[in-house]
């Protein structure tokens, strides 16, 4: 008589129910709501960025030069010194200068003296008239003397107004001369580098010849070629974020957009201020990505990333309504950070699943983690 297997298809179905069921999520195979956590979809500001290579400039950067044509006394710096304003640079020969300074003041004080001289003759002159002038109705008066006192006094008045200009002229020599003979010490303009040395002691420059090159590394900025379709969003005093090559972050606000676009390149300078990199150490021509805003921000709707999950090719964003989980289809725009922007299939204020929307079922009965909601 044949045996019957159906008892033993029966404990072997058993047996696969209780595996399944042992593995099944906890919350389904106690019949209780699936534990969440959810975030609110809000609106916020938006601000497309593209990043730009910019490089830091220095804002003084040039030539010292020459003012004197004179032999190098001594070069007080070397390449890589730093200097503040004032400090003495190089000292040329000032021997022949300090001679000039004095013939030229010289001159000045005998220039000065016709002065007094010219001025006292014409007082003497202006006396002898005035006393002619007084005999004018008296017998004594003579016509031909009063003339010659006139043209006395008109001759030491021209001679005094002669003895001035060549005092002035003195006096532009001395002011030249003493220019020359300051000009002998070349000081810095500014705090900064010396980055080139052009000279050494007992060389002869002439008038213009360099000295030393210098830049102002305290106040450096950014410079950034632009697309010129792509400053639409900058105005002076907009501040954008920036990092250099090893990572660091900064802030620069725009201070200038150069009015003149490269026929080649179709773009525009931009200059930038950093706002806190004097804890950061910088260089000139030191590379630095800006993230430029395209244009100005606009509020969009937003979600965030970790409520969205990809099924069958769609974005679907689980939220909790009633107490249930009900999928929703979304199209997304830009990424805000940790946020997309949501284009349409969610309202501003719905609470998104961000955690546990992985193995949820649309109409599961869901419970908000303590504390949100």
């Amino acid at each position: 008589m044949p045996v019957s297997t159906r008892p033993a298809g029966l404990i072997l179905g058993l047996l696969a129910l209780c595996a399944f069921l042992s593995t099944a999520d906890p919350a389904l195979a106690q019949g209780r709501a699936a534990s969440v956590s959810v975030d609110p979809v809000t609106r916020q500001p938006l601000i497309a960025t593209v990043n730009v290579l910019g490089r830091f400039v220095a804002r003084e950067a040039g030539v010292l030069a020459a003012r004197v044509a004179e032999q190098v006394d001594e070069v007080a710096v070397q390449v890589g010194d730093q200097v503040r304003k004032g400090d003495v640079v190089a000292r040329l020969s000032s021997d022949r200068l300090t001679a000039e300074r004095e013939r030229v003041a010289a001159q000045a004080k005998a220039a000065a003296a016709d002065i007094i001289a010219e001025r006292a003759n014409l007082a003497k002159a202006q006396q002898t008239l005035d006393r002619l002038s007084k005999l004018r109705n008296s017998s004594a008066h003579r016509p031909d003397r009063m003339e010659d006192a006139e043209r006395d006094v008109e001759a030491h008045r021209a001679g005094l107004r002669a003895a001035e200009a060549d005092a002035a002229v003195a006096k532009a020599q001395l002011d030249l001369a003493e220019i020359a003979l300051a000009d002998a010490t070349i000081t810095a303009p500014y705090d900064g580098v010396v980055t080139v040395r052009y000279v050494s002691a007992g060389s002869y420059v002439r008038l213009g010849d360099p000295v030393v090159t210098m830049l102002n590394h305290l106040e450096l900025e950014i410079e950034a070629d632009v697309p010129a379709d792509r400053t639409g969003g900058l105005r002076p005093g907009t501040v954008v974020e920036a990092e250099l090559q090893d990572g660091t972050r900064l802030s620069a606000a725009v201070r200038a957009v150069i009015p003149e676009e490269n026929t080649r390149t179709r773009t525009r300078a931009v200059r930038f201020t950093p706002q806190d990199s004097a804890q950061v150490p910088t260089a000139a021509n030191q590379a630095i990505t800006l993230e430029v805003p395209l244009d100005q921000s606009r509020q969009v709707l937003t979600v965030d990333k970790d409520a969205v999950t990809v099924q069958r090719g769609e974005n679907i964003v689980f939220v909790v309504q009633d107490g249930k989980a009900v999928p929703r289809s979304v199209r997304l725009g830009e990424s805000v950070g940790n946020r997309f922007e949501v284009l349409n299939g969610l309202e501003d204020g719905e609470l998104a699943v961000i955690r546990g929307n992985e193995v949820l079922r649309p109409g599961q009965t869901v419970s908000v983690d303590a504390g949100q909601g």
